[in-house]
């Protein structure tokens, strides 16, 4: 294991050329921003433990690589050369990583083996450090010796969120730093100009391209919306910042800041001349509309629906056209897994008898709008213009990818008679993590969990005294996509027939060579131009009228309106049921799967603001920017309009079980991301929980190794590979090649089906082979099925909605490849359904044409063989190509994960596992 090193150890210098590309990968996917880690302090002797706590020991956690994220830059040069860690770096790696191998023989007595004890409070024994910062009376943090995670102790409110704020910036500065860039799209200039950096960078801003006036204005209308709460918060975040900037001043004075600051330019090392920037009040919410953009924004993709539509209508004509559409579409599929499973019905986007306002872009006619002008040197290189197209794709897409599972049972099905959960956010795999565990204790809060960085003025994620809570991502459509009318010339559109101009928004970033990233000097301007209804983001024309189609979202412009719901969350005197939790959560407007578990009773909540369309309006395409079509009672300055009420949302109490993976929320309730049909990684943990609850008895062991089972199976393999081997056994397989690779195809799905060593630190898949087949195989029979009866130029449009394929190796999502999170988008469900199909089955919600072999089984038999046996030629070189990583050909390497450098700290990589980043298992034994 690498060696430790305390914050005084001195290193030798290494040639800047070794250190130029450590953080070019932190911007590829700075999905959400974390918080917290320690930096050693003298120890004290203190006993720091809770009473307030109802769990009895059954409450753990988990989030690697470790709670510290800051490292000076003597720490980052000896991490660089000989691998070695500071203290609680990477210590939750290993646990984490084990458990791929060790869940099989879990027991509750052992599950703190893989997991933290997430208990209140720090044991006398078990006490690292105390400190009051900047010498106040009234706050501590304890730092245990385990994880060296934060238990914030305060007297005042006041006291207790500074002391939130020096945590968050002793364990996160760099990050919180990165982050508030990234949100204000100004990375590039503070942190280089690597191509990742700038397709980071501009895929944020294109969403949320707001002015300081904005961000402070979202400021002042929550806290003016919120009465007392409001005002609250306002006090909260600016004692937040205080513990921030007092923290910047220490390091700063005690040159013991965090060593990227040396390394890309903004502080010297030998004279310490160079500045920190404090943090302020509308630094959060830039950090927010970057998590806010990331998880909690479902909705969009509209005009690439459009674009899709007119493919089929083309092919089929309208009619038969809009059919097929439909079918593949799977808006309310009757076969997709739903959260809510009680057969209660909660429409929201339905499908309209007659839709009206349709704005269908002209074929051929639709082109994005361009984000980045007037480029330079490297901003307009091969590489930038690669890295500005992925950001654009990645931005404009209705997918969202990697987030969050959730695993619940009801304590009637429990051994213990308790309720258990097993849950966390899937948010990616990162150095340092983008989540901070912290413990908070004060006037008014009360829990322990997860915080985005910069934003860990609550727990956001974990538990308070005597409840769990936990969130998936939902995808609910709260983003529509109008066509406005162009007047004069491209700046210009009507407005309730008025020609109004559009308002054009700039952001100005050049950079130059520094240690971290050598990238060359560049420059360019991003330009966004914005309407009433929101940013402009394609042009086109309809019906030979010129357009632009804007996005306009429910929580754009209010990205710091959820504060108020995490505030209730952490505090005890709110939160006592789950009616209260529910009360909690519907204020937050991010689109969110909400989940609560306590010593009694379960709950969910879907949560976001749901906009109330205008009649006829379809969710699904654009729409013509009148007032007819506006959402209802919309009100262009403020970005508000009527929301269904909580009661529509899907919702529910005490079910006998609940799981997600960013499925199917319930009956009737229509999702904007594509996918959501007979197979989706949610039955992975839908089959296994049911049968569990089936046998009754759950434990806190079970339901983790139901987890832990899950994250390893490949869900093609599990779901659609028997009945592709149907097909195929349907008669004598008579070629030796194709015969061979069924042959270990079958004896890896009797196996199980799962991607997993052959033994703990193997780095070597068992059914190796299988699993290289299945992975070449995929889209080769994907194609040979749906291509010759789609077309090319419709199969080609599908894909822009929906992914052929997303196996852990692939370079998947804003994250890249090696980020874990896998089988969420792909077209698992219509080979299902279409092969069930073709064998006679039945199949509820088929697709509108039988597409394998042109529904002929001996057909579709031949294509699959001929595809399989092209599959099982390819070499592993060919299937696994390597990358800076890996070696090509080394199937486990590209497979694993990698904790991605967002600072100049690295660590090793891990065997795959599909599951949460941050994680939880509670079960509470009592209530207040």
């Amino acid at each position: 294991m690498p060696r430790r090193t305390s914050r005084t150890a001195l290193d030798r210098l290494r040639t800047p050329g070794r250190l130029t590309g450590f953080l070019k990968t932190a911007s590829i996917c700075v999905l959400i921003a974390g918080l917290l880690s320690p930096l050693a302090q003298t120890a004290s002797a203190a006993d720091a433990t809770a009473a307030n706590d109802y769990c009895g020991g059954q409450c753990s956690d988990i989030l690697p690589p470790g709670e510290n994220g800051n490292a000076t830059l003597a720490q980052v040069l000896l991490n660089q050369a000989f691998g070695t860690q500071p203290d609680h770096a990477e210590d939750q790696l290993g646990p984490y990583a084990n458990l791929a191998k060790g869940y099989s023989a879990l027991t509750n007595s052992t599950i703190n083996t893989f997991f933290n004890d997430a208990s209140f409070g720090v044991p006398s024994d078990q006490v690292a450090s105390t400190l009051s910062p900047a010498g106040r009376t009234d706050v501590t943090i304890v730092r245990d010796k385990k994880t060296g995670v934060p238990h914030i102790t305060g007297t005042t409110r006041y006291g207790t969120e500074f002391g939130a704020g020096y945590a968050a910036a002793q364990d996160r500065l760099w990050l919180m730093d990165v982050f508030r860039h990234v949100g204000r799209g100004q990375l590039t200039a503070f942190a280089g100009g690597a191509a990742s950096n700038q397709g980071l960078e501009q895929q944020f801003w294109r969403n949320a391209p707001y002015s300081e006036a904005d961000l402070q204005a979202q400021i002042d209308n929550a806290v003016a919306n919120n009465g007392a709460r409001g005002q609250q918060a306002l006090a909260d975040a600016n004692a937040y910042l205080a513990g921030i900037n007092s923290y910047i001043d220490a390091s700063d004075s005690g040159r013991y800041f965090p060593g990227e600051y040396v390394l890309t330019g903004h502080k010297d090392s030998v004279t310490n001349a160079g500045t920190i920037d404090h943090f302020k009040i509308t630094d959060l919410v830039a950090l927010a509309s970057v998590i806010g953009s990331l998880f909690g924004s479902g909705g969009g993709g509209e005009v690439n629906n459009a674009i899709s539509l007119l493919a089929a209508q083309q092919r089929y004509g309208v009619t038969k056209g809009t059919e097929v559409w439909e079918s593949f579409r799977e808006r309310n599929d009757p076969e997709a897994v739903l959260t809510v499973h009680n057969g209660e019905s909660f429409p929201y986007a339905a499908k309209p008898a007659s839709a009206q306002g349709v704005a269908l872009p002209d074929a051929g006619s639709v082109s994005t709008e361009p984000l980045v002008y007037d480029p330079t040197g490297t901003g307009a290189d091969q590489s930038a213009s690669a890295a500005s197209a992925t950001a654009t794709a990645n931005a404009l897409s209705s997918a969202k990818r990697g987030m969050s599972n959730a695993l619940v049972v009801s304590g009637k099905y429990t051994a213990s008679g308790h309720p258990v959960a097993v849950f966390g956010p899937q948010t990616g795999y990162f150095a340092p993590q983008l989540l901070m565990l912290q413990e908070i204790q004060g006037p008014g809060i009360s829990a322990r969990g997860a915080s985005f960085a910069g934003l860990s003025m609550y727990v956001e994620l974990g538990r308070g005294q005597d409840y769990s809570w936990s969130a998936t991502t939902s995808g609910q459509d709260i983003i529509d996509t109008y066509a406005v009318e162009l007047c004069q010339d491209d700046y210009h559109y009507l407005y309730h027939g008025t020609c109004t101009a559009m308002e054009k928004i700039e952001q100005k970033n050049s950079w130059a060579p520094t240690t971290a990233d050598g990238t060359a000097a560049g420059s360019y301007t991003m330009r966004v131009w914005r309407t009433k209804y929101g940013p402009v983001e394609y042009r086109a024309t309809v019906g030979g009228k010129k357009v632009a189609y804007t996005t306009l979202r429910s929580s754009y412009l209010h990205e710091a309106d959820s504060i108020i719901g995490f505030q209730m969350l952490n505090d005890p005197d709110y939160v006592k049921s789950p009616q209260t939790f529910q009360s909690a959560v519907q204020h937050i407007n991010y689109t969110f799967n909400w989940f609560y578990a306590d010593s009694t009773h379960t709950a969910y909540y879907n949560s976001g603001n749901n906009p109330v369309r205008a009649s006829g309006v379809d969710a699904e395409f654009p729409v013509w920017a009148q007032a007819a079509y506006e959402w209802k009672n919309w009100n262009p300055t403020t970005n508000t309009a009527d929301y269904t009420p909580a009661s529509a949302h899907p919702n529910s109490i005490d079910q006998d079980y609940y799981i997600s993976w960013n499925n199917k929320q319930a009956l009737d309730y229509a999702t904007a991301s594509w996918g959501d049909g007979s197979v989706h990684r949610g039955n992975l943990l839908e089959d296994r929980v049911k049968k569990l609850v089936a046998a009754g008895g759950v434990t806190r062991a079970s339901l983790v190794k139901a987890m832990a089972d899950a994250s390893l199976a490949d869900l093609r393999a599990e779901d659609v590979l028997p009945d592709l081997l149907k097909v195929i056994n349907s008669s004598t397989v008579t070629d030796s090649t194709a015969a061979a690779a069924v042959s270990k195809l079958q004896a890896w799905l009797t196996a199980g089906g799962k991607r997993t060593e052959t033994s703990a630190g193997s780095k070597k898949y068992a059914d190796t082979d299988a699993i290289r087949i299945l992975d070449a195989w995929w889209p080769l029979l994907a194609k040979g099925i749906f291509e010759p009866g789609l077309g090319t130029s419709l199969y080609t449009a599908m894909q822009a909605n929906l992914p052929v394929d997303e196996s852990p190796s692939a370079a998947h999502g804003p994250t890249g490849a090696h980020a874990g999170s896998s089988f969420q988008y792909g077209w698992w469900s219509y080979v299902d359904k279409d092969v069930r199909a073709v064998l006679g089955e039945s199949v509820r919600g088929p697709l509108a044409d039988k597409y394998c072999g042109g529904g002929s089984l001996s057909a579709c038999r031949d294509i699959l063989i001929s595809t399989l046996k092209t599959a099982a030629g390819k070499t592993a070189a060919q299937v696994y190509p390597g990358d800076d990583l890996c070696s090509a050909g080394d199937q486990w390497c590209a497979d694993s994960i990698v904790q991605r450098t967002l600072g100049g700290i690295k660590h090793y990589n891990i065997s795959w596992q599909n599951r949460p980043t941050f994680q939880q298992v509670v079960e509470f034994t009592s209530h207040r």
